[in-house]
């Protein structure tokens, strides 16, 4: 099934029509989990990390074409229009987390903070799975609206996830709960921010607080608010080697053990989200380093209390940023330039960016030495 779906995003790339029996082709294919997950893996998820405003017709064309209903199609090209939502004033405000954590530092969180400026009497639900909401925990004017997604679900159970959420006020952030916009989700009043294809310069929580102010009136910052992690005690420095199962994320070895020297004795080291990523991280910490296994939530916690975040473009990078602590983020593994401009780290605090190059290990190891003695 690759080749299926290589060739339909070679024909979404250069913008001709796929034929109707490649299509057929990759219909058939989505009743299997990996055909679905190459389906969002190869086709979707790179038109989409391009960032080219173009891909979104073309997305929207094919989303319309495989679910068989052209009229969502051009219902995309309605709302994707950005349009601000006047003197409504909603007793709820749903926001649809984007359901992978570092975009939800990045880019729900700044909608979720514009929102509770706009609607300080509204309850302001953030609709998404549990773990996302959690970095929210300590909020009291973030509920939570319990929207579970399987990333590794076939395709026809991705598209049933989507909650339905009566006559409430809906903000989108190109959440794959609405599959960036394709799905309605209310009868109420909705809106999308369709990321891929905001026209302008800077990162996604830069963007984020624009739309927000042309849709809402009022910008937003990237927060989070974990409850304290139970049971650990914080470090003087933080890290995180997970790449996502995005290999292309990642240094080629010694980089990590070499990198993980150089930081201080009581560094916290997250051990990932799988046992192959939990065994590379022993082997790069070595004896002497703390390792971290628990939530995601707890571990943002603990990035808060630390003087000193490193790691790979992850969500860990985006809670330092949102938190304002120093950080070291190797950014390997962009598609193109926008992609990194995108997703590079923004805040308050000091950042230090290190690209892959044969000085790599030089450059991180002089951003640690300079973050650590601010």
């Amino acid at each position: 099934m690759e080749s299926t779906y290589r060739a339909l995003l070679a024909h979404c790339l250069d913008g001709s029509q796929w034929p109707a029996a490649l299509l057929d082709e990759a219909r058939r294919g989505l009743a299997t989990l990996e055909g679905s997950r190459q389906f969002f893996g190869i086709v979707i998820e790179r038109l989409g990390d391009l960032f080219e405003p173009r891909l979104c017709d073309v997305y929207a064309r094919l989303m319309a074409d495989v679910l068989g209903d052209g009229s969502l199609a051009d219902r995309y090209l309605r709302v994707r229009e950005v349009r601000p939502v006047g003197d409504v004033e909603p007793s709820q405000v749903i926001v649809l987390s984007r359901v992978t954590l570092g975009a939800d530092v990045a880019v729900t969180s700044v909608v979720l903070d514009a929102a509770k400026r706009r609607f300080p009497r509204a309850r302001v639900f953030l609709a998404g799975p549990r773990k996302n909401w959690e970095l929210f925990a300590a909020d009291p004017r973030i509920e939570h609206w319990d929207a579970p997604y399987g990333r590794s679900a076939l395709f026809a159970d991705r598209i049933a996830a989507r909650p339905w959420f009566g006559d409430a006020l809906v903000l989108d952030p190109d959440s794959r709960l609405s599959q960036l916009g394709m799905l309605p989700v209310t009868n109420g009043e909705y809106r999308l921010f369709e990321s891929r294809g905001f026209v302008g310069d800077g990162a996604l929580p830069e963007l984020a607080s624009r739309w927000c102010e042309l849709t809402l009136g009022v910008g937003g910052k990237p927060y989070v608010a974990p409850l304290p992690a139970a049971g650990v005690d914080p470090a003087s420095a933080t890290a995180n080697l997970g790449v996502g199962e995005n290999p292309d994320k990642r240094i080629a070895d010694p980089f990590e053990a070499e990198l993980l020297a150089e930081l201080p004795d009581d560094t916290l080291i997250d051990l990932g989200g799988s046992e192959a990523e939990a065994q590379r991280v022993r082997k790069a910490a070595g004896p002497i380093k703390r390792l971290f296994q628990g939530s995601f939530a707890d571990f943002a916690w603990l990035i808060q209390q630390s003087r000193l975040y490193v790691g790979y473009d992850s969500a860990g990078m985006h809670v330092a940023a949102a938190c304002g602590v120093p950080l070291l983020c190797v950014f390997a593994g962009a598609l193109n330039e926008q992609f990194f401009e995108r997703w590079k780290p923004t805040g308050d605090g000091p950042i230090e960016i290190v690209r892959p190059g044969p000085d790599v290990l030089t450059q991180s190891r002089r951003a640690v030495q300079s973050l650590l003695h601010r």
